[in-house]
């Protein structure tokens, strides 16, 4: 999914939570199109308010691919007025120009993340962390270690794991290998700026 379109879903997400429900036609139309797995929907049904389980599939349609947003378009037929206006919405939003990002110093590509830089990173990340730090090298052990040890917090989680692979990388943990792990999950560019700022 294309960083718009998560931002779009993001700045949408709680009027969504009111307005749709996805117990319906919604997940079995995203099941269908191999969008969401068995154990999306399971993870969706078990949320104990319609709200919630909205919520959860707003949180699992950014890491779902290219076509995620699209299919979710398709998926809200019983509910016209919130698809027209995620169209509007996203004809409107303008997408950051790769071009206007400002480049990074090599020197500062070769270094490793500081703490307070990976906490700001926690801050901006959501569910696609867990496949950034298994681009970085960890494991799906590693990641449950991470969430067991701080059960309750998910920025805790995702720092832990950052600070897990600059333990063990030490060197190499690079702003620059970062940087590559953010990209090949398409999370928006203007977060590494955010965290080095």
């Amino acid at each position: 999914m294309d960083a718009r379109d998560k931002q779009l879903l993001r700045s949408l997400r709680l009027e969504l939570c009111t307005e749709v429900l996805v117990d319906g036609v919604v997940i079995q139309y995203l099941y269908q199109e191999g969008i969401l797995t068995d154990s999306h929907v399971q993870e969706i049904k078990s949320q104990t308010t319609s709200q919630r389980k909205t919520m959860m599939l707003l949180d699992i349609l950014p890491t779902r691919g290219p076509k995620a947003f699209d299919a979710f378009l398709d998926s809200l037929q019983e509910f016209p007025w919130v698809k027209e206006k995620l169209v509007v919405k996203r004809k409107e939003m303008t997408v950051q120009d790769p071009a206007d990002v400002t480049e990074i110093a090599p020197c500062i590509l070769k270094t490793s993340p500081t703490d307070q830089q990976l906490n700001k990173l926690a801050r901006r990340l959501g569910p696609e962390w867990e496949h950034i730090v298994l681009c970085l090298g960890l494991s799906h052990t590693d990641i449950y270690r991470c969430k067991v040890n701080h059960p309750h917090n998910l920025q805790s989680q995702i720092v832990a794991a950052f600070v897990l692979w600059r333990q063990r990388l030490g060197k190499k943990a690079t702003i620059q290998s970062l940087q590559a792990s953010l990209m090949a999950e398409e999370v928006d560019p203007s977060v590494i700026q955010y965290m080095l700022e």
